[in-house]
């Protein structure tokens, strides 16, 4: 802790080397969640990927983030937000999973959230897949529905895979929906694009009302416009924000599982993310690096700073509502 603040304090790069040292995330303090006390936002690490169906490798992208993460400095650049002097952050370890059962790794990881949310601990999730936002969802949408905020290059609301398999990293948000722990009228989705099999997953997205801004229309909308349509569809209510690397152009992010040519610039992701400020934000993910395809770590690099975006706009909320 700091002498000037009561919260957790990560390892100043002035102390100690940024390259030295055990690496968490941001390089705060490892507290196990059974050992959590105080903790306004908890880091976790979600090393599964089980519900991949293209190029695999997400399981490792935690360990990488944290190691990239290293880089982010205290204080953000435009907003001057220090997050670690408005809320007590700590890096809670990685969720338990089972890599050799999907439906129980999922069981494992929603009985992992609904503990940390009993705890009154807001989760920035590091991925894993696209999966791990249904259970995650599960607890946090338990009480009441919340709202989301989607960055990606895919809708992942499709009804299943391979005749009928229902839970796979393109499925966790049908399944929240028919779940009743996302609402899908206060659900935005922005940057989806590429080739597909057919128009399911929009045919869905009509018949709930979620709003899908597709790469197309947020060029033809810019950032400014883009973000006030979000802003307006989340409200003032609870909302969650999952941002895919795989938003990112494979220029900015090439190691991740299925890549889609034509998406955000990483300043792109970072400006919208920053949009968001003042949104009531309970929960957070960034999912789908797979490090075995980007061993440079530029790609756990970017993740780590969208993470790193999000979390300052959290500290800031839950300062305001403390």
């Amino acid at each position: 802790m700091s002498a000037k603040s009561p919260f957790n304090q990560p390892v100043s790069g002035l102390v100690t080397p940024r390259f030295a040292g055990i690496a968490t995330f941001m390089r705060l303090p490892h507290v196990p969640l059974t050992r959590a006390r105080g903790i306004d936002i908890g880091l976790v690490g979600v090393p599964f990927d089980g519900g991949t169906t293209n190029r695999p490798g997400p399981r490792h992208g935690p360990r990488q983030v944290r190691e990239m993460s290293q880089m982010v400095r205290r204080m953000h650049p435009d907003s001057h937000i220090v997050p670690y002097e408005l809320a007590n952050c700590a890096d809670l370890g990685d969720c338990p999973v089972n890599p050799a059962d999907l439906k129980d790794a999922v069981k494992r990881i929603e009985k992992f959230y609904r503990t940390l949310v009993a705890k009154g601990i807001r989760p920035l999730s590091a991925g894993g897949d696209h999966l791990i936002s249904w259970p995650i969802l599960r607890a946090l949408g338990a009480e009441h529905p919340v709202g989301m905020v989607h960055f990606d290059a895919h809708t992942d609301l499709f009804a299943g895979y391979f005749g009928g398999f229902t839970v796979t990293h393109g499925t966790p948000f049908r399944r929240a929906i028919e779940d009743g722990v996302l609402d899908p009228k206060r659900t935005v989705q922005i940057g989806i694009r590429g080739s597909m099999y057919d128009n399911e997953d929009r045919d869905f997205a009509a018949s709930v009302g979620v709003r899908i801004i597709d790469i197309e229309e947020f060029h033809d909308l810019g950032i400014d416009r883009t973000m006030e349509i979000a802003r307006k569809i989340v409200g003032g209510g609870p909302t969650y924000v999952s941002f895919d690397i795989d938003a990112l152009d494979p220029a900015y992010a090439p190691g991740t599982g299925t890549p889609e040519i034509g998406g955000f610039t990483n300043r792109e992701a970072q400006f919208m993310l920053r949009k968001l400020r003042g949104v009531n934000i309970v929960g957070a993910d960034m999912v789908e690096v797979s490090p075995p395809f980007d061993p440079s770590g530029m790609t756990a690099y970017n993740g780590a700073t969208m993470m790193w975006e999000i979390l300052c706009l959290m500290s800031e909320d839950v300062a305001k509502r403390r």
